[in-house]
């Protein structure tokens, strides 16, 4: 009923809080079914786990910015949302609230998503207890692996795909 890729995200979002790894599967999976849609739902949460990942580093422009992009998106997707099993309204909500916090500079706490289907959240539950990761656990702020993801990745093929692009406008103008 539900991607493989989204339930691993919601697995990660949820278990060892690893944003820039749910920012990476949502990202493949989003590429992979409606790469040119900027609009889709994906994106918008890619974004917000983009933007959970900039506020846990204490990145409160990256993140505001990230998480009104998200926002945005989300809000005008209220019928993916639902088809996701998301509670819409609360998502808003928590996610308007949670922009609030980076806007003032608040302290990053974790956060879950309002899952409204029983049968989505059990699932994620016994695949993050697979994993060995606790469901609903607090970020390890300490964890320099997760919070600080990006500085080990290797980034040739992303900046391989910036450069294809930028050559292929290039062309077209």
């Amino acid at each position: 009923m539900y991607p493989d890729e989204y339930i691993e995200f919601l697995v990660h979002f949820h278990g060892d809080r690893d944003y820039f790894e749910c920012h990476e599967i949502l990202e493949e999976y989003w590429k992979n079914t409606d790469r040119n849609n900027k609009s889709s739902t994906w994106v918008g949460l890619i974004l917000m786990a983009v933007a959970f990942y900039h506020h846990r580093r204490e990145n409160f422009n990256g993140a505001e910015r990230t998480l009104r992009k998200g926002i945005g998106i989300l809000e005008r997707r209220p019928a993916d949302l639902l088809a996701l099993g998301l509670d819409r309204d609360q998502l808003i909500k928590d996610l308007k609230n949670r922009l609030q916090l980076i806007q003032k500079g608040g302290k990053y706490r974790s956060v879950n998503l309002p899952l409204s289907d029983p049968h989505l959240k059990e699932k994620c539950m016994e695949l993050c207890s697979a994993k060995g990761f606790a469901w609903c656990s607090n970020s390890i702020l300490l964890d320099n692996d997760i919070v600080h993801r990006h500085k080990s990745r290797d980034r040739s093929l992303v900046i391989k795909e910036r450069m294809d692009a930028l050559n292929q406008k290039k062309r077209q103008e």
